[in-house]
């Protein structure tokens, strides 16, 4: 038997409770990066305590500030000496890195940071981060998996143009040009509601940023900025999740503290699907009365259907009668990352390069001449049979996708490697037991 923790997962029940939806994932950790902009302390409201959290908090505490966990998942960052280069080990752990960067050349006009992740799924290149900084006064080399960033005049007010949209590229020169001498204008900028929460955060510290039309964002550079307090929001792909293991589970939850207009894109498809769900003042019900209907999805961003749903939407499809296909356009190498654990899990679905008229809008990622070969879209032939297994995971979607394909098998699933499902969700086994799943963790 592994000596390393594991989740341990027995018969099947349909999942029925209320639970309450803890804080983003994607908005907390990046709050905690933004609080860094200046001199003055901190508070973040509904933190979680999940593994990218706590590798952002060991950042800062490298970086020469001190991070207290106050009360109730509460923390407070309070500035101190500071150093400028982020170590090696965090680029290979998180995407987080690059985000450093923003309050980092804001403050000391230089800093110094591994290469990121990224490569892994060949889709957050560096180039669309880069070139923005350029466009307000950086340079930059690249040495020894290294990225050394300088601002020479510091940085000054620009209008840039991102060639792709990019979550991560939108945030980190937010946070550049808070602290910038004139007005800067990021168009084509991402529109997630994490961003939204970022621009109250900082103009609660004095920022001064506006959207000022669709994908248009506005920063008009400020000298100082002062202490906050932010509560973060929560999390809607955790609330994706739930409503996913209700229906597949036959079950009936109450998602808690859900966000509707969070998830738009999401219930609409769910309309298709002929799926029932009811929606509350800060309340959500997902329940299942009949099977699914076969529904096809294409991934797009915001504010269309999310890539990081995408495999939860494949599991669900496997339930559902008849064949539904899913196209991903944000990361090409998405497939990846689940289809070996349906495929042992005898699901039945197939690979395919779909007909597109000018890829290279579509597409969100940057195309390189080996992605000839590499397939963006999968077809899903239901209902599925599945069956239980042993894995050792290391892949956060693989690991969505085993645990909810779970929910339709009756006998003993053995999940590994739990340190990938606690980096996006909170002691979700203890959720799981609440809703009188069998799932214990060893």
């Amino acid at each position: 038997m592994s000596s390393s923790p594991q989740l341990v997962i027995t018969w099947w029940v349909p999942l029925k409770w209320s639970i309450r939806l803890w804080w983003a994932k994607n908005a907390s950790f990046k709050l905690m990066i933004a609080s860094l902009l200046w001199k003055k302390p901190s508070r973040l409201l509904n933190i979680p305590e999940i593994n990218d959290v706590q590798l952002v908090k060991d950042v800062i505490t490298h970086l020469w500030w001190a991070v207290s966990t106050l009360w109730n998942k509460t923390i407070e960052i309070v500035p101190s000496i500071t150093r400028r280069d982020i170590p090696n080990e965090f680029g290979a752990k998180s995407r987080a890195s690059a985000l450093f960067i923003g309050p980092l050349i804001a403050k000391f006009g230089k800093v110094s940071i591994p290469l990121p992740w990224w490569d892994k799924l060949w889709a957050r290149p560096l180039d669309r981060l880069m070139l923005g900084l350029e466009a307000m006064g950086c340079t930059w080399t690249m040495e020894w998996q290294r990225v050394l960033i300088e601002a020479p005049q510091w940085l000054h007010g620009t209008t840039y143009r991102f060639e792709k949209n990019t979550h991560t590229g939108t945030e980190m020169l937010m946070m550049a040009a808070t602290l910038a001498k004139g007005t800067t204008i990021l168009e084509n900028a991402a529109l997630e509601p994490e961003i939204d929460d970022m621009i109250v955060f900082l103009n609660a510290m004095g920022a001064k940023i506006r959207r000022r039309a669709f994908r248009t964002i506005e920063i008009e550079g400020v000298e100082s900025l002062d202490s906050a307090i932010h509560s973060v929001i929560p999390d809607r792909n955790v609330a994706v999740t739930y409503a996913c293991a209700a229906l597949i589970s036959r079950g009936d939850i109450i998602i808690e503290n859900a966000r509707h207009q969070d998830l738009t894109a999401f219930l609409q498809k769910l309309d298709e699907a002929w799926w029932w769900y009811e929606i509350g003042d800060r309340w959500m019900r997902f329940f299942w009365k009949w099977p699914l209907k076969a529904t096809d999805i294409e991934t797009k961003p915001e504010p269309w259907f999310m890539t990081d749903w995408q495999a939860l939407w494949a599991v669900l499809m496997c339930t559902a009668e008849w064949c539904s296909i899913i196209h991903e356009t944000i990361f090409p190498k998405r497939f990846h990352q689940y289809t070996r654990i349906l495929e042992a899990m005898w699901a039945r679905f197939e690979t395919f390069d779909p007909q597109v008229d000018q890829p290279e809008w579509v597409y969100n990622f940057n195309r390189t001449p080996e992605m000839v070969w590499w397939h963006y879209a999968i077809k899903i032939y239901g209902p599925v049979s599945f069956k239980g297994w042993t894995f050792m995971l290391d892949d956060l979607r693989a690991w969505a996708t085993a645990l909810l394909a779970w929910l339709v098998w009756s006998w003993v699933t053995i999940l590994e490697n739990i340190e990938q499902i606690d980096r996006w969700y909170e002691r979700l086994d203890e959720s799981f037991r609440k809703m009188w799943a069998n799932i214990v963790r060893k």
